[in-house]
Formats: C-alpha cells, sequence, structure tokens
C-alpha cells in the first residue's frame, strides 16, 4: 500500500488489503472511503471485508463506488459529506486512486482554485486537466 497525501487531511491510494488498516490507522486517519466498486475486485477486496477490518480498527468507514466513465453528482456529494464530517484526517482508495483523487478535487470546487485541485494530484501522477472545464464550470456555479 503506498499513502499518497494530496493534503495532511486527504490522502488517496491503489486498492488495499484487510492487512493494510492497521497501518492507516496508525498514519493517523480516521476515516476511509472506498471509491471502488466491488464488481471490479475479488471477494477478499470488496468493501465489506475492508469495512469490517476498517470499523474493528475504530476507524469509520464509507462507501462510494465511483464507476468508471459514470462519476455522479451523488458521488461528490457522499465524498464531500464523508470529508466534512471526519474526525480526522481521510483515506481515500480505488483501483490506482484516481478516482479518489477526481471526487476530491469535486468536492473541493469553489474551496481552491482550479489549477491548485489539478497541480495537488498530478504530483502522484493522477491527470485532471481534462476536468478543468468541468471544474471551472462548477465554480461559476
Amino acid at each position: 500500500m503506498e499513502i499518497r497525501a494530496l493534503t495532511p487531511d486527504y490522502a488517496v491510494s491503489p486498492q488495499i488489503e484487510p492487512a493494510d488498516v492497521a497501518a492507516i490507522k496508525a498514519a493517523g486517519y480516521t476515516t476511509v472511503i472506498c471509491n471502488r466498486p466491488d464488481r471490479e475486485i475479488p471477494e477478499p477486496l470488496r468493501a465489506e471485508v475492508i469495512g469490517r477490518e476498517v470499523e474493528a480498527a475504530g476507524m469509520t468507514f464509507v462507501v462510494n463506488p465511483v464507476f468508471p466513465g459514470a462519476l455522479t453528482e451523488e458521488n461528490v456529494q457522499i465524498q464531500s459529506k464523508a470529508i466534512q464530517s471526519s474526525t480526522g484526517p481521510v483515506f481515500a482508495y480505488c483501483a490506482s486512486g484516481n478516482r479518489s483523487s477526481i471526487v476530491w478535487a469535486l468536492a473541493h470546487v469553489g474551496k481552491h482554485p482550479t489549477d491548485h485541485l489539478i497541480s495537488i494530484p498530478a504530483r502522484f501522477g493522477y491527470q485532471l486537466e481534462g476536468l478543468r472545464p468541468m471544474l471551472d464550470a462548477r465554480a461559476k456555479g
């Protein structure tokens, strides 16, 4: 597992395993968000399995599957609410961390300039430049 901190309060990662939960907890995260749909992964890595481990470790677990090419406004709202209601730093994962970066950026439109929302994930290789028109349009309201 590789924790990629976009900000001090939000990190993304490729798919995690149940054994990774202790390290996530030790790193100080209090909320874990699963952005990966179960149909993409084998049963031992599905949200229910990871969620049990996360909750047993005393963290909050949120399931918010983002389907490739089918991001919804509901996905953005769920991610935003989970981030806002977290009692500490948030750790989100999907297949690569890209979808978790995208919903983070969309949840922060209007709070940060578009360039910031694109450049932060780019440090980890996540290319959100194609979202610039959407981010700009949402910022204008």
